[in-house]
């Protein structure tokens, strides 16, 4: 069968498609798939989930699908390939692709978290944490070049240690592996993201006494991302996709705990339901979840300071080169709870 006459067969099909539906007095709804790739699973993401639960994507037309790419290597890698469309991801990974030269830059273009989502956990209780506790101590912190370990260095030097002189600092251990070697014995303070922090807690193996999200500020430190080409291709898309998730903040913002838990628990199934309760509680208590998706010049510098001070930022990139605001900021003004 020449081209020519499959596309007669497929017009054909769909004008009688068309002449169906218009003779039943409905109106036919397309939807549009897009391709998410999660950085990690994390209750940290929670807006992300209370918009697939919720149906605020389906609401959109949009049909998401949800993959966990572990590692913001692999989540670009699955980006850039065209394997996944939107990334949820640090904003930091946006600029290492920057600074690689990339001819078709990552743009950052709605926020989910606003702060670092680790604690610092240690072997003991303290009811007032004194940072300089930490010099001369043996330290489990997070992979170098990540996120939360430059917001865990950034702090540490806010409070004058220097984690390469003051203390003992491990950063060998790969990120899924970290709680288990603290509970299995190693260090006497570890840096943990939640669950994990209020598992070890659970277990009485190690106590939060301190939040690196509340000391380091705000920070673009998870957001959604695209290829500049996609949004370019795909503008309607990307607004539907990020009104969805303008609902999704607005609808964290305003209920209770118990509300939330109830809405991930069906994406932690692993996980038990007071600990995830007890996990979203220290995390919108902190505000750690973004109310809109922008990212403002002041957060983005804030970064800029953060991956200076870890040494890992060749050149200072201007906030309005990777950040595009503009799906964010119509969402703000026009997506009601």
């Amino acid at each position: 069968m020449n081209n020519r006459k499959r596309w007669g067969i497929a017009l054909s099909a769909v004008l009688l498609l068309s002449i169906v539906v218009s003779a039943c007095g409905t109106k036919s709804t397309v939807t549009t798939k897009v391709r998410i790739g999660e950085v990690t699973r994390s209750l940290f993401y929670a807006p992300q989930y209370v918009a697939l639960s919720q149906g605020f994507f389906k609401d959109e037309g949009l049909d998401v699908e949800l993959t966990t790419t572990p590692g913001g290597d692999k989540t670009m890698t699955a980006l850039l390939s065209g394997a996944i469309d939107v990334a949820l991801v640090g904003s930091e990974t946006s600029i290492y692709v920057s600074q690689q030269g990339s001819g078709d830059p990552v743009i950052n273009f709605a926020q989910l978290t606003q702060t670092d989502g680790t604690f610092l956990v240690a072997r003991k209780k303290v009811d007032a944490f004194d940072w300089n506790a930490l010099k001369g101590s043996v330290f489990l912190g997070q992979r170098k070049g990540g996120m939360p370990q430059m917001a865990g260095e950034f702090t540490l030097k806010k409070h004058g240690i220097d984690p390469k002189k003051d203390l003992e600092l491990i950063q060998n251990i790969d990120f899924a592996n970290i709680a288990s070697a603290y509970s299995s014995g190693t260090g006497e303070y570890v840096q943990l993201f939640e669950p994990q922090a209020s598992i070890v807690e659970k277990e009485g193996k190690g106590f939060v006494v301190a939040s690196f999200g509340v000391e380091s500020g705000h920070l673009p430190y998870t957001v959604f991302m695209t290829k500049q080409s996609f949004l370019k291709a795909n503008a309607e898309t990307t607004q539907k996709f990020t009104n969805a998730i303008q609902r999704a903040q607005l609808w964290v913002a305003a209920k209770s705990v118990d509300e939330i838990t109830t809405a991930v628990l069906p994406f932690f199934k692993d996980i038990d339901a007071g600990i995830v309760k007890s996990v979203v509680q220290r995390y919108k208590d902190q505000g750690s979840f973004a109310t809109d998706g922008i990212v403002d010049e002041q957060e983005w510098n804030n970064l800029l300071d953060v991956m200076t001070s870890a040494g890992e930022l060749k050149e200072k990139v201007a906030w309005k080169t990777l950040v595009n605001n503009t799906f964010a900021e119509k969402a703000k003004t026009t997506v009601k709870p």
